[in-house]
C-alpha cells in the first residue's frame, strides 16, 4: 500500500479523507483474479466480463495448466475451448474472442502481451477496462479500471459524478493523484464488494459514511 503521507493530495478534504479511510480499510487490496503472468491476467480478465472473480478463479487454474501460451490455444477449436469455459457467462463469445486474441498475439506480437493501451484495445474482446486491468496489475502502469464496482462506489461517495463509464474514469484521474490510481482502483472494488454493494449497501457500518451524500440519504430513509 502506498504511504499517503508521501503523496500530495488535491486540496479537497473529502477526497483526502475518503482515500485515507479506504486505504486503512483495505491495506492488502489487490487484484483478486488468479494469474502468474500478463497473458494469464489478460485471459482471466476477458473471462471476468459479467462474471465474478470467484467463478473465473474456479476455471482458470485448470485452463492455464493445459494452455500456457497463446500458441497453445491455437490448437483448439472454438467448441473445445467452449467446453473448458462453459461455466462462465457468455462463454461462446468469450471463446471466440480469446482464440482470435491469441492468434493476433502469436502472429503480430511474438506471443507477448503488449504494454500499449491502444494495441490492447485492438484485440478482440478487450475494451478499455480490461486494458487498464492488465496495464496496472501486470505491468505496474498507473491506471483506473472502471468496472461495475468502481463506477457505483465512486459515484455514490462523490469522487465522480457521471452516468458514463469513461467520464467517471476521467474524473477519477483528475481527482486522485496518479501515484494512487492503481491502489484506489482496488480500494473502490473491495469496498464495493464488501460494503457498498449494489443492493442493500451496508451504509450503517460504512466508515466512509461521514463523507458520502448517498449513504447519509440512505440511512435517513
Amino acid at each position: 500500500m502506498k504511504n499517503l503521507n508521501d503523496v500530495k493530495l488535491p486540496n479537497r478534504v473529502p477526497t483526502e479523507k475518503i482515500l485515507e479511510t479506504l486505504a486503512n480499510l483495505y491495506p492488502e487490496a489487490k487484484c483478486e483474479l488468479l494469474f502468474s503472468n500478463p497473458f494469464e491476467l489478460l485471459i482471466a480478465t476477458m473471462l471476468s466480463a459479467q462474471a465474478t472473480d470467484k467463478k473465473v478463479n474456479q476455471i482458470t487454474p485448470h485452463l492455464f495448466k493445459k494452455y500456457k501460451k497463446p500458441e497453445d490455444f491455437l490448437h483448439l477449436t472454438q467448441k473445445q475451448l467452449e467446453e473448458d469455459i462453459k461455466e462462465i457467462g457468455l462463454y461462446k463469445t468469450k471463446a471466440k474472442n480469446i482464440l482470435e486474441t491469441c492468434r493476433m498475439l502469436f502472429e503480430k506480437y511474438n506471443g507477448e502481451v503488449p504494454k500499449d493501451r491502444e494495441i490492447l484495445e485492438s484485440l478482440p474482446g478487450v475494451g478499455r477496462k480490461t486494458a487498464n486491468v492488465v496495464l496496472s496489475n501486470a505491468f505496474g502502469i498507473p491506471a483506473i479500471a472502471v468496472d461495475t464496482h468502481v463506477f457505483r462506489v465512486s459515484n455514490r461517495i462523490g469522487l465522480a459524478q457521471s452516468d458514463k463509464v469513461l467520464e467517471t474514469e476521467q474524473q477519477l484521474m483528475k481527482r486522485i493523484p496518479k501515484k494512487l490510481w492503481s491502489d484506489a482502483h482496488h480500494w473502490l472494488i473491495w469496498h464495493g464488494r464488501r460494503v457498498c454493494t449494489a443492493r442493500n449497501p451496508k451504509c450503517n457500518f460504512c466508515l466512509v459514511l461521514p463523507y458520502c451524500k448517498y449513504g447519509k440519504q440512505n440511512t435517513n430513509r
